[in-house]
């Protein structure tokens, strides 16, 4: 791994352990970090009553490029990763999903997007 992309590493574990102290202070409980899938990795899993809320952490070196880096694709496949996580235990199946985004950028509070993107279309059939 060269050295830019351990870096990149590096920022993105601390932007996820910040995001998970934050969501704690904020009364969910942290249920799974970095879980991984058949597809893909999620970065955080909590839940806040009802809730199971599957979190990505977007960081950046410079404000306002870590909003942009979630792609339609990659929300998709994040949505498919939940549903398979949900399915993995009933008492995760009976919570309602929901997407966050998690933003962390230089100078700034973290931004906790709530509900940042649905379900759609075939997608969202997994999750039912």
């Amino acid at each position: 791994m060269t050295g830019k992309r351990q870096a990149a590493e590096a920022r993105g574990r601390r932007a996820e352990t910040l995001t998970a102290i934050w969501l704690m202070a904020k009364g969910y409980r942290i249920l799974a970090r970095r879980a991984r899938t058949p597809y893909g990795e999620l970065d955080l899993v909590a839940k806040r009553g009802p809730v199971l809320a599957f979190v990505e952490v977007k960081t950046s070196d410079k404000q306002g490029r870590a909003v942009h880096a979630l792609s339609p694709r990659q929300q998709g496949r994040l949505i498919r990763a939940g549903a398979w996580f949900r399915s993995r235990s009933d008492e995760f199946a009976r919570l309602q999903p929901r997407f966050d985004l998690m933003i962390i950028e230089p100078g700034r509070w973290p931004e906790h997007r709530r509900g940042a993107w649905q379900a759609e279309g075939r997608d969202a059939l997994d999750l039912n």
